[in-house]
């Protein structure tokens, strides 16, 4: 990271920026074609400092296949965003904080696990993390399961 004074490394930090942020951006690399993003909905599980995070989709589409034929991507998600007014167009700032990164991708069939990310999107949608998911709402989705292996935090509080 360029801007080492703006970076987050405090895992209570990145804690509480994951739990805030609302959408995740994933960046597939579509072979010879243009780049692939997505927004999705999502959620996420630590474990020993490392982070999982799981959204889910249709078991067809760019996406799906992507998934499997392109599993390395790229990931973003951002929160606290706000506009400072300048007194000129080049003395407008903002604040936010975001998260960048790197992982591998790939497709949740552990019925256990799917539960699991399934449960996780749900919290980071309603704050409630005890769902009961019926078989043939749970196995008509295709649960994706991203493992970080890098990323960095940002937060640019002031102008």
């Amino acid at each position: 990271m360029r801007r080492k004074d703006r970076e987050i490394t405090d895992p209570e930090q990145i804690e509480r920026l994951l739990a805030r942020a609302r959408i995740l951006r994933v960046a597939f690399c579509d072979g010879n074609r243009a780049p692939y993003l997505v927004p999705v909905n999502y959620g996420y599980v630590c474990r020993e400092g490392r982070y999982t995070l799981y959204f889910h989709g249709a078991r067809a589409g760019r996406k799906y296949e992507l998934s499997k034929s392109s599993p390395v991507v790229g990931f973003e998600l951002d929160a606290d965003y706000s506009l400072i007014a300048g007194d000129s167009a080049c003395r407008y700032s903002a604040v936010y904080q975001s998260i960048v990164g790197t992982g591998t991708l790939s497709l949740v069939e552990n019925d256990e696990e799917r539960v699991l990310g399934l449960s996780a999107v749900m919290k980071q949608a309603t704050g409630r993390a005890d769902w009961d998911f019926e078989a043939e709402g749970k196995n008509a989705v295709a649960v994706f399961r991203l493992n970080v292996e890098e990323m960095t935090c940002k937060a640019h509080r002031t102008a």
